[in-house]
């Protein structure tokens, strides 16, 4: 057809639109993608929105073909995860590509030289801004219906990058969970000995906003606590935590946040669950007006599948059968609500704390999730 490639580096709203559509078109009526909510993209590159953007710079490029889109990319220097550990690496991410290895590696040379101008050594992704935005590269388990807290792609992105020189630098594992019919009453009374011996109890809030008033900021502080060991993992500062009490406490279901507090109310231990909304974001199609958000209204009231959306554990309490108060409290409203099937989100593959949390209700292993490095 003689009409070039090219790439472009976006600077319009008007293009950061198409940038944030694109998925959306690439997986059309495809059966296992979520698309995410158009607004929640958007504010993500919003400086005004997302507080991550005052420590981080971000440039975004397409791969245009005449007036047709066959790639995307969005490549992130986090100066305060640089700090952190002391290298010099960019993020890539939302990163979706028609299935050309030469747009993969076109994108992928327009975000090294962006990162080599800027002295950095190495390119690595899929990440986000922060930690609380999606990320890995779907490697195994393509046929397994994604969640709204993870990247869905096709099996040849992988491919796509290992060909570059890409290699591991990480994996996550998900699993999938059966709801059990009843816990054993060794499990309830295991729980209650624990509750007496640390002097603990679990709380639940009435409504969102209490949950948000009361224990938004200790719920961060926890999971900065406890994540705080993790790959990658950069503390979220006030503004971002204000920033993410706002986008993920207004949506959950107050009932199926479970808190472990100390006699301070001090949070000690986590267990956020959201019914699913993967079929729900699929139906509303990027959007949540006219109808989008009803589609998210029946999800949340009815559903057989459940997502385990958020735990932790402050690393005092790890290893002493915490998990065991929150499920006693979480498991009896999952089965009061009809949620028959639990997933558990991306735990690393070396966080053998985490999947010990799993290991007797007969976890499935579903879906791998890796991060790609190249030095550059």
């Amino acid at each position: 057809n003689g009409r070039q490639m090219e790439i472009k580096k976006i600077s319009t709203q008007k293009e950061l639109k198409e940038f944030v559509r694109f998925p959306i078109k690439l997986y059309k009526d495809h059966p296992y993608f979520v698309p995410p909510l158009i607004f929640d993209e958007l504010n993500t590159f919003n400086p005004a929105k997302n507080p991550a953007l005052e420590f981080c710079e971000v440039a975004c490029f397409v791969a245009k073909e005449g007036k047709t889109l066959l790639g995307r990319i969005a490549v992130i220097l986090n100066k305060e995860a640089n700090k952190r550990f002391d290298e010099k690496h960019v993020r890539f991410g939302w990163f979706d590509v028609v299935d050309n290895p030469e747009v993969t590696e076109a994108l992928m040379g327009a975000a090294a030289d962006w990162a080599r101008q800027r002295g950095m050594e190495a390119i690595k992704g899929p990440m986000g801004f922060c930690d609380f935005d999606n990320e890995g590269m779907l490697i195994h388990g393509f046929d397994q219906l994604g969640t709204f807290a993870t990247l869905y792609n096709y099996p040849y992105y992988p491919q796509h990058l290992e060909q570059l020189g890409f290699r591991k630098e990480v994996d996550w594992v998900e699993f999938q969970i059966d709801v059990p019919e009843e816990l054993s009453e060794r499990y309830f009374r295991f729980a209650e000995l624990l509750a007496q011996k640390f002097d603990l109890k679990v709380v639940s809030c009435k409504s969102t906003r209490e949950l948000a008033k009361r224990y938004g900021k200790k719920i961060f502080q926890l999971l900065n606590d406890s994540y705080d060991v993790l790959y990658g993992y950069v503390p979220l500062n006030e503004k971002q935590v204000d920033y993410y009490i706002k986008l993920y406490l207004s949506f959950v279901r107050p009932e199926l946040v479970s808190l472990v507090v100390t006699p301070e109310d001090r949070v000690v231990g986590l267990g956020i669950a959201i019914p699913s909304m993967s079929k729900a974001f699929q139906k509303a199609k990027g959007k949540l007006l006219p109808f989008g958000f009803i589609h998210m209204l029946k999800a949340i009231r009815k559903n057989d599948l459940v997502d385990f959306y958020l735990m932790g554990i402050h690393p005092e309490y790890q290893s002493k059968g915490l998990n065991s108060l929150i499920f006693t409290d979480m498991l009896p409203k999952f089965q009061k609500n009809g949620y028959r099937l639990a997933e558990t989100n991306p735990e690393l593959e070396t966080n053998s704390r985490i999947q010990a949390l799993w290991s007797e209700f007969g976890p499935r292993h579903h879906k791998t999730r890796r991060i790609y490095i190249k030095e550059i």
